[in-house]
């Protein structure tokens, strides 16, 4: 059967019952200028070595223009009318305590009262970087906090440094504090009984998993490039068969795909393998964690989603949204490093909430050649693998 088919008949029977009513007459962005403090310097990538025969270093990929694009996207953008902007705040000590450990977060403060290091590879804690750290992880738990109160459904959470790679005890790929992961806790503890994690930044979001891989209580969902472990900071390998452990077992799902994924393959893979899940699941709430990074030409990854892949993904997070979680999306940032495009897909990935009759914004890249045939194959034996191996996926 046609893969076009597969996705059009799946896509169509989630979006049947809906209607553009059900969709956000808004989003609710919260950000700090704050946050542009965390200055990553220049080198090779984002190595900060300069080996002295370059005319030119490049800025660290992790570096403030990018954010000030995506902000400037969404004040000024054709999306600027639907978006409400809303200040965040300095995350608390024991708000950071409920996923990250007191040793760790100890160790971050004297690292930041001697100046600043590089903590891990690419990963630069300087003057300004904890303050920004963070800002970033309580303006996530002030956008969660909208959610909570029902003063709106669908919050944005702009922020750096980013979090998905934090861990519990370690910081890794750029991340500090793992930013959706304090958020989840703090839904936990204010009535949800169960959250979903999706992650589609183009790296498997070690840490959030990390945090949560003995909870029944958080089905943390990673759709990421194939890229394995990369060193004693990241020693998860993103495989099918990182489930979980415990009363966890079964609620990590992993989704590693092929490099030049595309639009086609990606929305097959959240069809397929996402969206089944997510209704055996039943989450009270929903966090989307985002990273341009998986976009065409991102010097960070390699998996070609474009515009309206993203704009198609968040169609589908939202018609989840209204069908189990009242329409509650936190969306939290994560990666996205090309400066100009990271932008533009952060414009169509929040467009995918509003449910509007055309896009607001013309694709610059406009068309990327893509075959998803081998992604296909792909996302059928993770499918196989986890249909034999979860649990609660199992069919009865």
């Amino acid at each position: 059967m046609p893969s076009e088919f597969l996705i059009s008949r799946r896509f169509s029977q989630l979006t049947a019952s809906e209607s553009p009513a059900m969709a956000a007459a808004r989003i609710d962005v919260f950000w700090h200028e704050g946050m542009l403090k965390h200055e990553t310097g220049s080198g090779v990538f984002d190595t900060g070595i300069d080996p002295g025969f370059l005319d030119i270093l490049e800025k660290h990929p992790e570096n403030p223009d990018r954010v000030r694009n995506m902000l400037a996207i969404l004040r000024r953008g054709p999306i600027s009318p639907y978006i409400s902007f809303h200040s965040g705040r300095p995350a608390l000590t024991s708000e950071l305590l409920t996923f990250h450990t007191q040793e760790y977060i100890n160790e971050l403060v004297e690292v930041d009262r001697k100046g600043g290091k590089e903590i891990c590879s690419g990963t630069f804690l300087n003057p300004g970087s904890w303050e920004a750290a963070l800002l970033a992880a309580g303006t996530t738990l002030s956008a969660m906090k909208h959610i909570l109160d029902r003063k709106g459904k669908v919050a944005y959470a702009l922020v750096r440094p980013p979090g998905h790679h934090a861990q519990p005890n370690k910081a890794d790929g750029y991340c500090f504090l793992n930013n959706a992961g304090v958020a989840v806790h703090m839904a936990l503890s204010s009535g949800c009984r169960k959250a979903v994690v999706i992650d589609i930044d183009v790296h498997y979001g070690n840490g959030t998993a990390e945090g949560f891989y003995n909870s029944g209580e958080v089905l943390a969902v990673s759709l990421h490039m194939n890229h394995g472990s990369w060193g004693p900071s990241h020693s998860q390998n993103g495989r099918v068969d990182e489930l979980g452990e415990g009363e966890g077992f079964g609620y990590n799902l992993n989704i590693p795909l092929p490099n030049g994924t595309g639009d086609r393959g990606y929305e097959y893979a959240v069809t397929q393998l996402v969206v089944p899940a997510v209704e055996r699941f039943g989450p009270d709430i929903i966090i989307f964690v985002v990273g341009q990074d998986s976009s065409a030409f991102d010097p960070n990854g390699r998996q070609c989603l474009t515009m309206e892949g993203y704009r198609r993904i968040s169609r589908i997070i939202c018609k989840l949204a209204n069908k189990y979680c009242e329409g509650r999306v936190l969306i939290v940032q994560e990666g996205g490093y090309h400066v100009t495009y990271s932008a533009y897909c952060l414009h169509a990935t929040l467009e995918g909430f509003l449910n509007l009759p055309k896009a607001l914004l013309d694709d610059p890249i406009a068309y990327y050649p893509e075959d998803e045939a081998f992604a296909v194959k792909v996302v059928e034996s993770i499918r196989k693998y986890q249909l034999e191996n979860v649990p609660f996926l199992k069919e009865t």
